[in-house]
């Protein structure tokens, strides 16, 4: 584990980086220059698969490329002793945003939402809240109350969304129809939310825990957030990605095989060329 003092400067300076990010502009990040993007689905503390998009990613020789990261937290990786160890891909992650602060972007995911707020969520009977505590415990011991409360201060700055240049956007999820009717989209524009935006019948809430992939319902988030395709994680999916309709994408990075999108910025794309941009770990 790294030095807690050290681990609780690193998270500070990414929490700093995230709310500093060039093209942020409240809670969504606009990338409005030529280059490329890197999305890959939920990982769920998969540290190797994190590894993986790392190498593929190579973002030390390719300045103008973003990676684009999703659902760090709950996942099947504990301690012996008990807890999860999914703490350790945010730890990752942000001595990753550190590094290149330009480049990297994790998207806000109902998981995190959930450990922010304290919002219950279970998992075969388990609750995943609670184990998530129980690792920081395990790992960091007597600092851990002060590693867990920045982890809660990185949540709280993560992006809901990101919109390219060439109308792609990428958020965890959507909305579902019924949801969509009083959705108002003025909630990617602010930096902070109310109380009630984060809890059920809340914007942040639905925006990131809406499993509706009916092309009407797609369509319709499309047009109130005025882009073209979506790519979205959320759902499992077996081989790694979804194409659940015409104008969406559907990554997972969980298992094997994992699922990401290397796509350019420079162009416009349709739906079959994001597909083509669809790569397996």
């Amino acid at each position: 584990m790294p030095d807690p003092i050290r681990l609780r400067h690193t998270v500070a300076q990414a929490v700093a980086a995230f709310r500093n990010t060039p093209g942020r502009r409240g809670r969504i990040v606009h990338l409005d220059q030529p280059g490329e993007v890197l999305i890959a689905g939920d990982l769920h503390g998969n540290v190797e698969n994190f590894r993986r998009l790392l190498e593929k990613a190579q973002l030390g020789t390719h300045p103008q490329r973003h990676l684009i990261l999703q659902e760090l937290v709950h996942g099947p990786f504990g301690y012996p002793s008990g807890g999860d160890k999914s703490h350790q891909l945010v730890d990752l992650l942000a001595a990753l945003k550190c590094q290149y602060p330009r480049q990297v972007h994790v998207l806000l995911g109902n998981h995190e939402l959930a450990q922010w707020t304290g919002q219950a969520i279970a998992k075969n009977e388990l609750e995943l809240n609670d184990l998530f505590r129980q690792g920081v415990d395990t790992a960091y011991g007597a600092k851990a109350a002060e590693i867990y409360a920045a982890y809660l201060e990185l949540f709280a700055v993560l992006p809901l969304a990101v919109r390219t240049r060439n109308r792609v956007f990428l958020c965890h999820s959507l909305p579902t129809a019924a949801r969509l009717d009083g959705f108002d989209k003025a909630v990617f524009e602010r930096e902070t939310h109310e109380d009630q935006e984060l809890r059920p019948g809340g914007a942040v809430h639905a925006l990131v825990w809406g499993r509706d992939t009916a092309l009407a319902t797609v369509t319709r988030f499309l047009q109130i957030v005025d882009a073209d395709l979506l790519i979205t994680g959320h759902i499992p999916c077996e081989r790694g990605f979804e194409v659940s309709n015409e104008r969406q994408l559907i990554l997972d990075c969980m298992g094997a095989p994992a699922g990401y999108c290397l796509f350019p910025l420079d162009r416009p794309l349709s739906q079959r060329d994001l597909v083509g941009c669809v790569g397996l770990l």
